[in-house]
């Protein structure tokens, strides 16, 4: 092997170790650079839609490496919105109520399949719409599958309703769109009976128990439900846009029905909360010592109940064409394009405040957006944003923990498929390797492949995609070959499937 070769070689390797912390110092440097195209587009609308006031914030690896605000928070004193500016966020609130669903879970207080009426016994007396209806669980209240009916703008209005008003109000009969456990259907009311079940089991106010077990330990520390209890002078106002000006929004205090959307915070606080949903992927070992396990935030994240689909949608430019389909999940939007990106997050709207917040649990980023215009707009261009920072700035999926399981079986079969020791194939090969694929004809394809890269120089760290399955390169004098293998479920897991793809050099 000639110098040169040994060297790139060498280096490969180098580079391949330190890959992950030049890795995240890359991901910034890109993102950074996209930042004045991202705050003209928000200018640009809070121009065309009239926000009075606006903040934007980018969450990445854990960071808030990015935050911009506009306009005004009182229209009347001339404030100007902050990174601390207290902003009303609405339904964003909903995944709170369903995080601390989530710990009283995981603490053995209640099940997702406990019946509401277990909890809420104001329900026995509530004609469910057909005879064979389920009886209502508390997962369809966090799925929004109970089959209440949308009740936006009707909902925003009973925030201050309080608990003895909502039981005459749950126990004089309900109105159903659906029989439970049919469909996904917006409900406010159902949110407000979810806080009423984390009242109920926690032993006070749902709001105290949000901020114990979860705000707080996350440090967000000027976070609040009652808007009389904001720092001075850094409350926005709501406000709404009528004959071509802003009018004043009276703004609702804290009550009982504040689980569908009653939280005030700032940027520099919820990007806190954004960066704790994004450390919970990928999983894997190490201490778990968030206020909810990261597992539980991951199952808050997943898709569970099917809310529609954008066969038209386009990537950021508004014209290549990628399809999604959205779900709801627990207190959660997710969303998955054509191009397999996972998008998850929750829009907020009340009289006076639009907000949205979208982050990408594999790719490690989100944004944040808050307004205080009511029902403000920025929700589809906080998705495109987010789009366009994961395409234009080359964001990949955050690597996933190689097990050591994994690690062993790729050094094997780096040298499996150069030397097809019978020996070595017999210990590693699952019983349908050989059995798929005669032993001659692997040795006759991987030599083909490998003919074409010349003497193999170096083995390249592999890239896991789960535990069980990954590849790596095959570093030759003139080419690479990439080997992809996957493993059987077996105590000891073997191979059972083996790809190469042979790649010039660049």
């Amino acid at each position: 092997m000639n110098l040169t070769l040994a060297r790139a070689a060498a280096l490969l390797l180098i580079a391949c170790s330190a890959a992950p912390a030049l890795a995240e110092a890359v991901r910034a440097e890109r993102v950074a650079a996209l930042m004045p195209e991202i705050d003209k587009l928000y200018a640009d609308l809070a121009s065309a839609e009239h926000l009075p006031g606006l903040t934007i914030g980018v969450v990445l690896d854990g960071k808030l490496v990015h935050a911009r605000s506009f306009g005004l928070s009182n229209v009347e004193r001339k404030t100007p919105v902050a990174a601390d500016t207290e902003f009303r966020i609405a339904s964003m609130t909903k995944s709170f109520v369903a995080m601390a669903v989530m710990k009283l879970r995981d603490e053995g207080r209640l099940g997702l399949d406990d019946p509401v009426v277990k909890y809420l016994p104001e329900l026995r007396g509530v004609a469910l719409p057909t005879a064979d209806s389920p009886a209502l669980t508390i997962r369809q209240l966090i799925t929004m599958t109970t089959g209440l009916p949308e009740d936006n703008p009707w909902g925003d209005r009973q925030m201050q309703i309080d608990n003895a008003e909502l039981a005459r109000f749950v126990g004089a009969g309900l109105s159903f769109s659906n029989a439970p456990g049919e469909a996904f259907e917006y409900s406010n009311l159902g949110y407000v009976m979810l806080g009423k079940v984390v009242s109920k089991v926690a032993g006070m106010r749902f709001q105290d128990f949000v901020t114990r077990e979860i705000l707080l330990p996350l440090g967000m520390r000027h976070t609040r439900w009652e808007y009389t209890q904001a720092a001075p002078g850094k409350l926005a106002l709501g406000y709404r846009w009528e004959h071509g000006a802003w009018k004043p929004e009276p703004i609702l205090h804290d009550g009982d029905g504040a689980a569908m959307g009653g939280l005030i915070t700032t940027m520099d606080d919820f990007a806190r909360y954004v960066a704790f949903h994004l450390d919970a992927s990928p999983a894997r070992d190490g201490p778990d010592t968030g206020p909810v396990r990261r597992a539980s935030v991951r199952e808050m994240q997943q898709p569970r109940v099917f809310t529609g689909m954008a066969p038209k949608a386009t990537l950021a430019d508004d014209k290549t064409p990628n399809p999604k389909v959205t779900f709801y999940g627990y207190g959660l939007s997710w969303t998955r394009d054509s191009r397999d990106v996972v998008i998850v997050g929750h829009s907020g709207g009340l009289p006076g405040y639009g907000s949205q917040y979208r982050f990408a649990p594999q790719h490690g980023i989100g944004v944040i957006a808050f307004s205080n215009l009511r029902y403000a707009p920025v929700y589809g261009p906080t998705t495109k944003v987010l789009e366009r920072l994961i395409e234009r700035a080359q964001l990949d999926r955050r690597p996933v923990a190689v097990s050591a399981i994994l690690a062993t079986r790729q050094r094997q079969v780096a040298e499996l498929v150069q030397s097809w020791d019978p020996a070595l194939g017999a210990a590693i090969a699952a019983e349908n390797f050989f059995l798929d694929r005669s032993r001659e004809d692997w040795v006759a394809a991987s030599r083909t492949q490998l003919d074409r890269i010349g003497k193999v120089i170096a083995v390249g760290p592999i890239k896991a995609e789960n535990q069980l399955r990954g590849t790596f390169p095959l570093v030759g004098e003139t080419g690479t070959v990439d080997v992809s293998f996957t493993l059987t479920p077996e105590r000891e897991p073997k191979v059972q499937f083996i790809e190469l793809k042979a790649r010039a050099a660049p």
